[in-house]
């Protein structure tokens, strides 16, 4: 076999190789944006359910189709600064009237009112008002790390509408 062939051999090996990384890597990411990713958490807002460095396998459809639910823990994009993303639950929803500032407050048609589990160390809604459906990004369905914290996070029980 000439120099040639062997460089073309190669080559075309390279070249599939090359493929089905960009194939691979096609499919890595559209399941990462569109179906769920995970998410290291950072901050004691959602204290004691979710502390800082928790890891949680997170979900994108549900937002997507407006479905999410009182109780549900959401990863949002921050209302007040576009580059961070938020962790927290929602406890209120398009419609309902909420109790906060010694008023009540209506909650708009496409917003949702989260807040921290941690009340006391928590900005959320009740700092920055309700919050465009839009900026969620996915619902929290687990704890997967640390290993002896392994919890679902799906039990959307009853939240109290303040």
């Amino acid at each position: 076999m000439t120099y040639t062939q062997q460089f073309r051999k190669r080559a075309a090996k390279l070249a599939g190789l090359v493929g089905y990384v960009i194939q691979y890597g096609c499919i890595t990411h559209c399941v990462f944006e569109y179906v769920g990713d995970f998410v290291v958490c950072t901050g004691p807002s959602m204290e004691p359910t979710i502390v800082t460095n928790n890891v949680l396998l997170t979900e994108h459809i549900t937002p997507r189709l407006h479905q999410v639910k009182k109780g549900d823990i959401v990863i949002a994009t921050s209302p007040t600064n576009p580059r961070i993303h938020i962790c927290k639950r929602v406890t209120g929803l398009p419609g309902d009237k909420i109790f906060s500032g010694f008023s009540y407050k209506v909650i708009p048609r496409g917003h949702v009112w989260l807040e921290g589990d941690n009340h006391r160390n928590s900005s959320d809604s009740r700092t920055f008002g309700p919050v465009p459906q839009g900026l969620i990004r996915g619902r929290a369905l687990c704890k997967v790390w640390p290993p002896q914290d392994v919890q679902l996070l799906t039990d959307r029980g009853d939240c109290d509408v303040r």
